[in-house]
């Protein structure tokens, strides 16, 4: 790997090649690690391939978006700290924009008069959809993992509080490590990472305190940037699983408090779709509609923060962490109840308030053939979707 570098020209060179890789990468977080794949390891030789299979693993074990903490990490084994910073702007910062801006044209329109906005609803069927089927055949393989996974959708549907999926989650860690704690191989090479467990420890306890305050805040002060703030931090520091699974935890932050409509956040996750990059972006979408541009930056803001502090806090101590497999086997657990909550968030809010005619349901098995079938790029199914959502929309 080649040496470490944080001068001036290393750093606008990370933030010009995750630039690229922000304005391209569309297919989500597992193509997300192919391009990266491709860009850092074969054709720059930033790393090696063992390297960057281990700092997949890492991304993999925390909550949040994986893809955006591999690039985070990648900048800060080449770079430092300003060198994840860059990596992290350029990837993220094109799709905030663009779904900024998507926000701010789309006010002063009806959602439930719009047929592409349907359209757009009907999208994150099929992407769902898609996920699920992905995430079940890897994560939920056996028996116990499939009764794990049942059980999350029973109680995330039957009891739909951001505090029930962390129950759900933490029991079916304990699950997880009490059956699979003699499944680890800890046959693992030795990596090291310019972080000092100093710094490390400091993002941690930042991490877990701003969990613990920003809620007290919004107690004591009743400001909504304060309000706005806690909702997207707290959303991104609870996800296991990546941009899919924020759904369900944005959805009951935001649509049954008044702050936006069910429509509006549907839609936007049907543009979310549309653009390269992390999926987490969704939320500059939801604080722009709330509170113009300066509330898309705070959500971006506080959403992807819990993935700096994590990885940033545990990257030196990850040598040790994935040796143990007591921390593997609650893992394995908590992957199962991730694929329980998304199909969860599949049946409410998406299926409930985007199919609602046998002509939708037609148009969606359409784009789902297209997407994992036909294997057609994304942003060619949202412009599809869109399209006919108002042709839907003209006839029925």
């Amino acid at each position: 790997m080649n040496k470490n570098r944080t001068g001036l020209k290393s750093l606008l060179e990370i933030l010009m090649v995750s630039t690229r890789l922000g304005l391209t990468s569309f297919g989500g977080p597992v193509a997300h690690l192919g391009y990266f794949h491709d860009e850092y390891v074969r054709r720059r030789k930033w790393m090696d391939e063992k390297s960057y299979a281990d700092l997949v693993a890492l991304c993999q074990f925390l909550p949040g978006p994986a893809s955006s903490q591999v690039g985070i990490g990648v900048g800060v084994m080449r770079a430092g700290v300003a060198g994840g910073i860059m990596a992290f702007l350029g990837f993220t910062l094109p799709s905030v924009i663009a779904l900024i801006i998507f926000a701010i044209l789309l006010q002063g329109i009806n959602p439930a008069e719009a047929g592409w906005i349907h359209g757009l609803k009907i999208v994150a069927v099929a992407v769902v959809a898609h996920a699920v089927l992905g995430m079940a055949q890897k994560l939920v393989p056996d028996l116990p993992r499939k009764t794990l996974a049942l059980f999350a959708i029973i109680v995330t549907l039957l009891w739909q509080t951001a505090i029930t999926q962390i129950a759900v989650i933490l029991i079916s860690g304990f699950i997880g490590f009490l059956l699979y704690k003699k499944h680890a191989d800890n046959n693992e090479a030795r990596m090291d990472f310019p972080i000092s467990k100093g710094f490390a420890i400091g993002c941690l306890v930042l991490f877990f305190a701003l969990l613990i305050i920003l809620p007290i805040l919004r107690e004591l002060t009743a400001l909504d940037w304060v309000a706005l703030f806690d909702s997207f931090y707290r959303s991104g520091s609870l996800v296991f699983g990546g941009g899919h699974v924020v759904l369900p935890l944005l959805e009951r932050e935001f649509v049954p408090t008044g702050w936006l409509s069910e429509e509006a956040f549907l839609a936007g996750y049907g543009a979310a779709q549309a653009v390269p990059g992390p999926l987490f972006t969704f939320a500059a979408y939801l604080g722009a509609v709330m509170n113009g541009w300066q509330g898309g930056l705070l959500a971006t803001a506080a959403i992807f923060l819990p993935a700096f502090l994590l990885i940033l806090g545990t990257l030196p101590f990850w040598d040790t962490l994935r040796r143990n497999p007591n921390i593997k086997g609650a893992l394995m657990g908590v992957n199962a109840a991730v694929v329980g909550i998304l199909i969860a968030a599949f049946y409410h809010p998406i299926w409930t308030s985007s199919i609602l005619e046998p002509a939708d349901f037609a148009f969606a098995a359409v784009l789902f053939s297209m997407l994992v079938y036909w294997k057609l790029p994304p942003w060619i199914i949202v412009v599809t979707g869109a399209i006919g959502g108002t042709i839907l929309g003209s006839i029925f």
